[in-house]
């Protein structure tokens, strides 16, 4: 059995950095953690730390980091997590998350943090050509010749730009993004944890690239 993993991936928003995730985790047989996908499970499930994190979300604020970290801490206590490993998607977002995860991971700590590089160019084209249809949510990309108006092919709902995709909102995601994101790089670097993989091409291509650095890094690493 090919053996689990311990696994951050870090990347811009539209690097590829979900269907990556997805495929690590697939490959290594471990459970994909996305910090969207545990919060809402969280609130879903009425825990303490959900229903704390839904009453500060429903007056409008943002969960701070005792809360979110709280709720990574008790995801990756569950089985699967424990016992083979992770592929973290979307946390740490800062250092003092990075920081307080090391003290959580503390006896299997993090093998590597992989940063997927994509130019910033190529996200903004990709985020400003993401199209979704209102009624069901299914996603596209504009190709520049669509019909006008543009039906979806599942519903038959109206296709439209999200609103938070204009180049101008896109733009700015990106500089929070790289605000936030270059101290924690600096700070994975430090560590020794750091490999920068380049996420241009296709999913099959990038996968490849993304498990022959996890595999060349074990090799070095393991006595």
């Amino acid at each position: 059995m090919i053996p689990g993993v311990r696994l951050i991936l870090l990347g811009r928003q539209g690097a590829g950095k979900g269907t990556q995730c997805a495929r690590l985790s697939r490959h290594y047989v471990v459970p994909h953690i996305s910090t969207g996908d545990i919060l809402r499970a969280a609130v879903a499930e009425g825990t303490d730390l959900g229903l704390k994190a839904k009453e500060i979300m429903d007056e409008g604020g943002l969960v701070p980091d005792d809360i979110m970290i709280g709720i990574v801490a008790e995801r990756l206590q569950r089985p699967d997590a424990s016992s083979r490993g992770h592929v973290l998607d979307g946390f740490p977002r800062t250092v003092p998350q990075a920081e307080a995860l090391a003290e959580i991971t503390l006896e299997r700590p993090v093998e590597m943090v992989i940063d997927l590089e994509v130019p910033r160019e190529l996200v903004l084209r990709r985020l400003a050509a993401r199209r979704v249809c209102q009624d069901c949510g299914t996603n596209y990309t504009a190709s520049g010749f669509e019909k006008s108006p543009w039906f979806c092919d599942v519903c038959g709902g109206d296709v439209v730009q999200r609103t938070d995709d204009t180049v101008e909102a896109i733009n700015r995601r990106l500089d929070l993004y790289e605000t936030q994101t270059k101290p924690l790089i600096d700070y994975y670097d430090r560590q020794g944890t750091l490999a920068v993989v380049d996420g241009v091409g296709t999913p099959d291509e990038v996968t490849t690239r993304l498990i022959t650095v996890i595999e060349t890094r074990r090799q070095v690493t393991t006595p």
